[in-house]
This record gives structure tokens, C-alpha cells and sequence, in this order.
């Protein structure tokens, strides 16, 4: 019998497989009858459950966080649907597919930390070339680095998502860089890389995703930052020289206010250009990767115009993509055929006058690199503007 995954369920159906059950309590009722509450999720989904007049033994037979098989009831709840729980049971291995069950990256994560690494290994200044070499050469942190979801449900909430949120965010710094000469390049994509480094260990994903008990008392940005120091101390070492205390420090700062905002959980905010950098761009990777899954993943063009009350971004979004490719004149679709493209002219024609010739640029760059070419349409646009 095919599955019926979470987020294609509807009030009235009947769930009756394999889920992941997290986050279990007993608690008692008005009358003083017991209930458990917990959430169930896929890969696809998580909503929250109840089992009406439970007892303890039934509460012992769910994982604290693990699978289980359940039977229960889909019903709407305060405009969200939740599940009653109506009976569970041992699921017994080699009845499911785990991949049905927790969600994983589509991308390759071997590849993606090879990308991750080269761009580390750019950095021209000694000591935080030397300090990245500790992390990178750490194998068992690097071993959980490429399989941490970098959050329980906002954003990259799957294996590999840490990676992938990482990446993302170092080569949008990697690009942003180049337009700001004097944003110190190397500190930039060292906050990137750092900023969130802890989730590995403040986060546990063997079954359902959730906090350790460290992760709880202390969390990933503290943790980060004085993972830190340890590191300094390791690449000093390795380097025959000890990291200066203001690069450390600033590191720290970096970390401590990548989060922006007191509210948000930063202990700090940004107090250098570099900090403000890191915490914009993980930012908008986070939200934007977001945004993009609730309005155009799968199953959102199924849904409606509008979502509900997204909670982690104050208000309810607009799916529709209302500028789909035309086959009507069609150009250029890849960001290559953009930049290949000769710029359209409001004056072409016989009397067209020629634009003077744009300055050639150099050969490399001033670390000694060939030059990033912008394919993105509005950096080219941008530049046409200067």
C-alpha cells in the first residue's frame, strides 16, 4: 500500500504506517484523565498528535524521539491540522523505508564540501587560513558537519542541510565581496563557515530531529564561539605562531552576532562591517530558502494563492511565480546565455550610436586569481548604471 506522506494529508483522513514520534509528554487533563501529547512527522511534514485517555504504558511504548507505528485520525485544529492518536505499536526494522522518514539533501554532499573547502582554502591571510585548517582537518567534526540539518524545522531542516545552508551563504559572500574592496574578504567567508558549526553538536537527527541537552542549556552560538578558542589554540600550535587575540576576538564577535538582533538570540550585535555581512547573508539564506520551499516547493501550487500565518516570517505569502519563461521571443534562460547576450538597445537601428567600450578587465585579480566573472543579469545591470 503506497504511503500517505504528511503534507498531502486532509482532515478526515486516517494515518496508519511508520512516522517519527518526538518530543512525547504525558500530561493530565481537565478531569484528570491522561493525554500524551507529541509531534509525528516525515520526511515531508510535522504535525502535532494527541492520544485521548492514554496511559503510562502506552506513553512508554513511544520512542522519546524514534518510530513508531501509529493509527490515527487527521482532524483540523486552530486552522492547522493535528492527529488523535488511536492506537501504536514496535516498528519492527525492515517494515519502512527511512527515506520516506527523514528528509536528505538532493544534493551531493561530497561535492558540496569539496566546493566548501576550496573556497576556505582562498584565504590569504596566514593565521585564519591556519585556524580553517583546524576545522577542515578535524575528520569527525567535519563527518557530522556533512550530515547536521542546520535546523529542527525553519530552514535546511535535513540531512546535509548545514552543509548546504553553509555553501549557500559562502558563495553569496564569495560574489558579495567583490563589490565592497574594502569588507575584509577573509573574515567574511571565516564567519560564514563558523557561524553555525556548533549545530553539529547542538542538534541530534539519528531519528527525529531535535536538541540535545547541551543544545538546550547552551546552544550552538555560545558553543561556536568557544569552540573557537580551542581551535586558535590547535592552529597556533600547527602554525608555530599564536592566532592574534584580535582576530580571535573578532571571530567571536562574528559568531556571537550572527543572529542580528538581541530578540533573536544573539548575546551581541553586528559591531563590524564583517559581522553585518554574515549575519545579512545567512539571513537571507535562511529565509529565502524558506520562502522558496512554503511558495514553490512541492505540492505548494496545489494549495491555494496564499499560505497561513508563516510565524518565522510575520505574515502570510504569495505563491504564484506571476513571470514563468515564455516560449513568445524567447532569449537567453541560463544565467551563461544572459551574459553572452548582447544588451537590447532603445536606439538600435541604422542611427544607433555605439556605447564607448567598457575598460577590459584585468587578467587576475589582487590575490592573483582570475577575476570572478558576474553572470547574475542584475549585477550586469548594475555595472551598465556605474
Amino acid at each position: 500500500m503506497r504511503r500517505l506522506f504528511l503534507t498531502d494529508c486532509a482532515a478526515g483522513d486516517v494515518i496508519e504506517d511508520v512516522y517519527v514520534v518526538s518530543n512525547k509528554q504525558l500530561a493530565q487533563a481537565a478531569n484528570g484523565t491522561h493525554y500524551i501529547k507529541a509531534f509525528v512527522s516525515d520526511r515531508t511534514s510535522q504535525i502535532s498528535a494527541r492520544m485521548w485517555k492514554a496511559t503510562r504504558e502506552i506513553f512508554n511504548v513511544l520512542p522519546d524521539n524514534g518510530f513508531a507505528r501509529i493509527r490515527a485520525r487527521v482532524e483540523n485544529y486552530q486552522s492547522n491540522l493535528q492527529c488523535i492518536i488511536e492506537s501504536v505499536g514496535i516498528a519492527a526494522e525492515g517494515t519502512f523505508d527511512i527515506a520516506d522518514l527523514l528528509p536528505v539533501t538532493t544534493k551531493n554532499v561530497d561535492e558540496m564540501f569539496g566546493t566548501l573547502s576550496a573556497l576556505m582554502g582562498s584565504v590569504r591571510n596566514k593565521h585564519v587560513h591556519a585556524l580553517l585548517q583546524a576545522y577542515l582537518k578535524d575528520e569527525r567534526l567535519m563527518g557530522l558537519f556533512k550530515r547536521s540539518p542546520a535546523a529542527q524545522s525553519f530552514h535546511h531542516a535535513w540531512i546535509g542541510g548545514l552543509l548546504e545552508h553553509t555553501l549557500n551563504a559562502c558563495e553569496v559572500a564569495n560574489a558579495v565581496c567583490k563589490f565592497y574592496p574594502t569588507l575584509n574578504r577573509d573574515l567574511v567567508l571565516a564567519g560564514v563557515f563558523l557561524h553555525d558549526i556548533a549545530k553539529t553538536w547542538e542538534l541530534k537527527y539519528d531519528a527525529a530531529f531535535g536538541y540535545t541537552d547541551g543544545g538546550q542549556l547552551i546552544g550552538h552560538i555560545v558553543k561556536s564561539a568557544m569552540w573557537l578558542e580551542h581551535k586558535s589554540a590547535v592552529a597556533g600550535q600547527k602554525l608555530g605562531e599564536p592566532i592574534p587575540r584580535p582576530l580571535v576576538d573578532v571571530l567571536q564577535h562574528i559568531i556571537l552576532s550572527h543572529h542580528g538582533e538581541l530578540e533573536f538570540g544573539s548575546p551581541k550585535t553586528p559591531a563590524t562591517p564583517e559581522a553585518f555581512a554574515v549575519h545579512m547573508i545567512e539571513n537571507m539564506d535562511a529565509k529565502l530558502t524558506l520562502m522558496l520551499g512554503i511558495c514553490r516547493g512541492e505540492g505548494a501550487a496545489t494549495d491555494g494563492n496564499w499560505t497561513e500565518y508563516v510565524k518565522a516570517l510575520n505574515g502570510r505569502l504569495y505563491r504564484p511565480d506571476v513571470a514563468p519563461p515564455s516560449d513568445i521571443n524567447a532569449g537567453p534562460e541560463t544565467p551563461e546565455q544572459l551574459s553572452a547576450a548582447p544588451a537590447a538597445s532603445p536606439t538600435a537601428g541604422p542611427s544607433a550610436v555605439s556605447a564607448p567600450a567598457a575598460p577590459t578587465s584585468p587578467a587576475v585579480d589582487d590575490a592573483g586569481e582570475p577575476p570572478m566573472k558576474i553572470t547574475n543579469p542584475l549585477f550586469e545591470s548594475a555595472n551598465r548604471k556605474r
